[in-house]
């Protein structure tokens, strides 16, 4: 039979539609079927691709003020709170003498919207003195704050949960009744939702977070915000030596410490016990950074699109420095926290204050053991020329 060989064509044609239809419509089906994995979105390492950190410290640096500065103002943009220079109507209402020094309950306006309880303890000692702003953690506690590192006195049930914290955290010590011991002033104040401040649970933190977003502010932001406003009441104090204030907290409350540095003027050294490592670090599965939270007392909106974490430690540079970490804490993967402390000695080595850097990995774990302590408080003693 003789062959057409326009029918042929046309056969061919309509086989490479079908074969086209079928292709188009496999391709159709093959859509997302699971786009959640380990809390993170599937897409998440294209997210994280774009975290360049452009505002980081880099060897191209010249002018590290104007370097400094730029990244101050970027974090503080993304706190999205405003200045606040209400004075602060100090009010002492309750005292206890605890031999060498003196414990004081003080009332004072901490921002314009919150007046709160601190505990505040002053040597007897003729000043002025050094003096520390003690930064309390987390820990999934609320009951108390401040009372997590100053004793507590004519409240029974505080006292024995602070004694409780001591024995689990501190080596049974209280942190800032041992400065005071040596000579400091120290302050401790409630954050938002600790201690007078609560109540809070762990479970209503990501509420009130979505809440301070809806009231167009943040969460972390107002923490940050008081920290810088409980440095700058620390400094005014008349028993204070203003050139000699430090900023000291452990976990949540070593990232108060560092991010305060950064930001006040107020503050001229820091300790951060347990809190840094790198963004890349902490995104790993079972990390607390991936479980919401807690998180969100330490996220600024947007901020890891310009600053790592080690970056905005870094803007405390050139102050005196010194950050610790436990080599089996599980919160915070080694090789991060080792990758963080090597970018931030990069910065303080570019100030030509290397000597002023200083990092330590102590045995043990999510602690701030006595050894560390001890440690701690000796090297802020030489800083402050003691």
């Amino acid at each position: 039979m003789p062959r057409h060989p326009d029918r042929n064509r046309s056969f061919r044609h309509l086989c490479a539609c079908a074969l086209a239809l079928l292709a188009g419509l496999a391709q159709a089906q093959a859509f997302q079927r699971q786009a959640i994995d380990g809390n993170l979105p599937v897409f998440a390492p294209a997210l994280k691709a774009r975290l360049t950190f452009p505002l980081a410290w880099t060897p191209q640096v010249k002018d590290m003020h104007t370097w400094r500065t730029a990244g101050q103002a970027k974090l503080w943009e993304l706190t999205l709170q405003d200045r606040d220079d209400t004075p602060f109507a100090p009010q002492v209402i309750a005292q206890q003498d605890r031999g060498s020094y003196v414990a004081r309950q003080v009332v004072f306006n901490l921002t314009a919207t919150s007046r709160v309880r601190a505990l505040l303890l002053v040597p007897k000692a003729p000043g002025p003195h050094p003096a520390a702003l003690l930064l309390h953690d987390h820990g999934g506690r609320f009951d108390i704050g401040k009372e997590k590192l100053i004793a507590p006195w004519d409240d029974s049930a505080r006292e024995a949960a602070a004694r409780t914290w001591a024995d689990k955290y501190f080596s049974g010590r209280m942190p800032g009744d041992e400065l005071a011991r040596r000579g400091y002033v120290v302050l401790a104040t409630d954050a938002l939702g600790w201690g007078d401040r609560g109540p809070l649970t762990g479970d209503a933190q990501q509420a009130l977070a979505a809440n301070f977003f809806n009231l167009g502010s943040s969460l972390a932001g107002n923490m940050a915000l008081e920290d810088l406003r409980a440095a700058s009441f620390l400094a005014s104090l008349p028993e204070v030596d203003k050139g000699r204030v430090a900023a000291l907290g452990f976990s949540m409350g070593a990232l108060r410490a560092w991010q305060v540095a950064a930001l006040s003027d107020a503050i001229t050294a820091v300790v951060a016990v347990n809190w840094m490592a790198t963004t890349e670090g902490l995104m790993v599965p079972g990390n607390n950074q991936l479980r919401g939270s807690s998180a969100f007392q330490m996220l600024h909106p947007g901020l890891l699109r310009h600053l790592d974490f080690p970056d905005v430690a870094s803007l405390a540079a050139p102050k005196p420095a010194l950050f610790l970490a436990g080599a089996t804490d599980p919160l915070f993967p080694l090789p991060a926290v080792r990758d963080a402390y090597g970018k931030m000695a990069r910065v303080w080595n570019a100030w030509h204050a290397a000597d002023k850097f200083e990092t330590r990995i102590l045995p043990g774990g999510h602690v701030f053991a006595r050894e560390a302590q001890e440690q701690s408080f000796d090297w802020l003693d030489r800083q402050f020329g003691r």
